[in-house]
């Protein structure tokens, strides 16, 4: 077991541990092979431009963007600004709170992290 954590914990194996968690939920394949084959050799030359390292965060957005439609994500970033306690735990909440949070790129930065903040405290009950 302490093998094992220490493997997880080596620096720069945060995606590989990342992916090999999440293929143990064993996702439902993506079946439009050739079209996502295209639109990742091209989405891997225009964001890996200039010999940038792709990294989870420039894939999940690119991916995003090609196969999560506009409305859908505007309906998320709709639901994420009006999002209240209401009647959740304060840990459902903030799991809610941070699923959503995913949709709205201004929440997404270091710089934002403040307004982030008073987000999540403002839609807390006043218990």
């Amino acid at each position: 077991m302490a093998n094992i954590m220490a493997k997880d914990n080596q620096p720069g194996r945060e995606d590989e541990v990342r992916l090999e968690r999440f293929m143990k939920h064993k996702p439902p394949t993506f079946t439009r092979g050739e079209e996502a084959n295209h639109w990742w050799k091209n989405a891997k030359q225009r964001i890996g431009a200039g010999g940038v390292v792709i990294t989870w965060e420039m894939f999940k957005r690119d991916f995003l963007i090609k196969y999560f439609p506009a409305d859908v994500r505007n309906r998320k970033v709709v639901e994420f600004m009006e999002l209240k306690q209401g009647n959740m735990s304060v840990a459902e909440y903030a799991v809610k709170f941070e699923s959503l949070c995913a949709f709205s790129p201004h929440f997404n930065t270091p710089e934002a992290e403040y307004d982030k903040c008073v987000k999540f405290e403002s839609g807390l009950r006043p218990d």
